[in-house]
């Protein structure tokens, strides 16, 4: 049987990430591969105690069907917990998403015909580019440097293609590490008015900060209501529980729910009672402190071990917050063929050229510090270390 797929999905291969990811499974290999929490950081012991509760509070009603905008308390709370980001909201312009990246996929639903153009920038998180290519989208590139997107290269990228869209990972891009200045927001929100687009906003690790102060997102600059704000419960207390939210002017949030209706009908009401009670009960902020400590630790134990194992023509930036340490190798280097020779000695990360629509990237490499415990970070990189020198000598 040949089966005759969408032009759309035949083309398409599977999230490179979850396939390095199968790898994990063996007990012997050290990962820095995936974007995950460790086990340990979930806190198993009041989601337990939360979740029996839930059951007593809400009886047999939790398990019904609820509405597609989301469990209206947890909706509540998000409009609070937004106004202390600076983001002023109301209730219908929030709604629970099955985790933040169905809302890359709801926003490409409701904005993208085949041809449309997507700016974003290069190299950005290969989820959304799987995403945008699935409803046909057309990649242009803005530029980027340390200090995140370069706003005037908007209004550059904005006139090669019909531009709707403008995806960004504003706080510790997924995969450089790399913040938009907090100066660069301000402009950013501006361009959109005058370029007659909208923003997604993705942020799922800006409540990670260990340096640096807090920075306002893109959102709370958003006079004209031309961003969507995308935010998510996965990284600071569970992905398995999937929920997510957006955060957009209600013309935008209607048409999310639209399609919501069509793709899930609404987000389990059961795991979103067990978020909302976790965040009603004020665990989520000594939480998230907590994790900051533990990642901060290991952030700067892969660093400290980096500089000394890694070769020095390797090159990184310390990030100021999120999960990830983005490597550069001299040109030339295929970092696809430094995995192989890693996987050798049981040790695995991502190679960098995944991040880039279109191609480049091949001498780059993303690395994870969340999940690994610190013993297994200093075996992993002494590990790579060897393998990175033996191959680049």
């Amino acid at each position: 049987m040949r089966p005759a797929f969408s032009k759309n999905i035949a083309g398409m291969s599977g999230n490179m990430i979850r396939e390095i990811l199968k790898l994990t499974q063996q007990p012997e290999v050290i990962s820095f591969a995936g974007g995950m929490p460790p086990v340990d950081a979930f806190p198993v012991d009041a989601l337990r105690e939360i979740s029996e509760m839930v059951f007593d509070k809400y009886k047999g009603g939790i398990f019904q069907y609820g509405t597609s905008e989301g469990f209206l308390p947890l909706r509540e709370f998000i409009v609070t917990w937004m106004a202390e980001k600076g983001v002023k909201t109301e209730l219908d312009e929030v709604l629970i998403t099955s985790g933040a990246q169905q809302g890359i996929d709801l926003m490409a639903k409701a904005f993208l015909n085949s041809g449309d153009g997507v700016v974003i920038e290069k190299p950005t998180y290969l989820a959304a580019i799987q995403i945008f290519s699935l409803y046909g989208a057309e990649f242009v590139y803005g530029d980027a440097d340390e200090q995140g997107f370069v706003p005037q290269s908007l209004r550059r990228a904005a006139g090669e293609k019909n531009c709707k869209l403008l995806y960004l990972v504003s706080n510790f891009q997924n995969p450089t590490g790399i913040t938009l200045a907090g100066e660069r927001r301000q402009e950013l929100a501006d361009l959109l008015s005058e370029l007659e687009m909208v923003l997604i906003e993705d942020d799922p690790y800006g409540d990670l900060r260990y340096s640096g102060d807090n920075i306002k997102p893109v959102k709370s600059y958003d006079r004209e209501n031309r961003a969507v704000y995308l935010g998510s419960f996965s990284k600071i207390i569970s992905p398995g529980l999937r929920v997510g939210f957006a955060v957009g002017p209600k013309e935008i949030v209607g048409k999310l729910v639209v399609g919501k209706q069509l793709s899930d009908v609404h987000t389990s009401n059961l795991t979103q009672a067990i978020i909302y009670e976790f965040c009603a009960q004020g665990l989520i902020k000594p939480h998230i402190e907590s994790l900051k400590l533990h990642y901060r630790k290991k952030c700067d134990l892969m660093l400290e071990l980096m500089s000394v194992h890694f070769p020095p023509t390797a090159t990184w930036a310390r990030p100021e917050g999120g999960l990830f340490i983005w490597v550069q190798l001299p040109e030339g280097t295929v970092a696809t063929e430094l995995f192989k020779e890693a996987i050798k000695e049981k040790v695995v990360f991502i190679p960098g050229g995944s991040f880039f629509a279109g191609g480049g990237g091949a001498n780059t490499l993303r690395l994870n510090f969340s999940n690994a415990t610190e013993g297994q970070i200093e075996e992993g990189i002494i590990r790579l270390g060897k393998v990175m020198n033996k191959f680049m000598a």
